[in-house]
């Protein structure tokens, strides 16, 4: 029996980096998370130690930081394909690059009814996510978002489900439907004036849309009509993927305490939680390739 090597890539995980356009007096801040792999024929540094073909990891991370000085790293996408198109472009052995970033918020200090200029308050309901993968024949942008915490206090019911010996559950014509949302969208081949902040801030918008207004029988079904909104709404946008773990609300027993509990207090139970995962995609959509592993090689 032989053994032969895998799949494999290397790169610097977490560079944390802030840029500060100072252009003006009045500043601007990117705030981002960035992990760089790179793809190639660098079997020798696994199979006998050989590094000749092999950019450090260091030097990927220097590299960050030289891009972003370079290119202004908003819209993130932008920069993460740009920095992809170094590594392939530029660097002889590296046939592939992944490029993953999550980026932090940050708002303006309000001082005297008006945003400073340069001090800011780190905020955000999410953070925004990127991942680049530039491979032969084939470039994917994974735009997308997690931690996004989004709760309607009605609109959901939960019932006729299955039941068995051991179901406990009750069913239920309204409830708190919660969840700590993470979405991700495909875009494959992207057009060069593609705007990536305003397709960020218009998916979010239709997705947010469908969750508050649709009568839901199911967070599932709340997942599905998001997904198909997104992709309704860009035709951009080959394929939408989501994770949704419920963050039950459980309507306080008030039997006890000779008081009545109208649907008005709730127990917040983080554990254990059902994870309720989906997709939509375009029929005919180009093939995803690897635009959906993440920096470690896992789906």
């Amino acid at each position: 029996m032989s053994i032969v090597l895998g799949p494999y890539q290397y790169g610097k995980a977490e560079i944390r980096l802030v840029r500060i356009v100072r252009d003006t007096p009045r500043h601007e801040i990117t705030d981002l998370n960035v992990s760089t792999a790179l793809r190639g024929d660098f079997s020798g540094a696994y199979l006998d130690g050989d590094q000749r073909t092999s950019l450090p990891t260091d030097s990927q991370k220097n590299t960050a930081y030289v891009w972003a000085k370079k290119l202004n790293p908003d819209p993130i996408e932008a920069y993460g394909l740009s920095l992809a198109h170094h590594f392939v472009d530029d660097v002889g052995p590296v046939e592939g690059a992944r490029i993953e970033i999550e980026r932090f918020d940050w708002t303006r200090v309000t001082i005297d009814g008006r945003p400073h200029d340069h001090t800011f308050v780190r905020t955000g309901q999410e953070v925004r996510t990127a991942a680049i993968t530039l491979e032969p024949g084939a470039t994917h942008v994974v735009q997308g978002f997690k931690d996004l915490i989004v709760l309607k206090s009605t609109g959901s019911h939960y019932r006729d489900f299955l039941v068995e010996e051991y179901t406990t559950l009750r069913p239920t014509d309204d409830r708190i439907l919660a969840t700590s949302l993470t979405a991700k969208w495909r875009v494959t081949e992207p057009s060069a004036d593609l705007d990536w902040n305003a397709m960020y801030a218009g998916v979010m918008a239709v997705m947010l849309e469908q969750f508050a207004t649709l009568d839901s029988s199911a967070l599932q079904e709340t997942l599905w009509h998001m997904g198909r909104a997104a992709l309704e709404a860009y035709p951009e946008i080959a394929e939408i993927r989501l994770v949704a773990p419920n963050k039950h609300h459980f309507e306080v027993d008030f039997s006890r305490f000779d008081e009545d509990n109208h649907n008005e207090v709730f127990h917040a139970d983080d554990r254990p939680y059902g994870l309720i995962q989906a997709s939509a995609l375009r029929e005919g959509a180009a093939p995803a390739g690897d635009a959906w592993l993440d920096y470690t090689g896992s789906v």
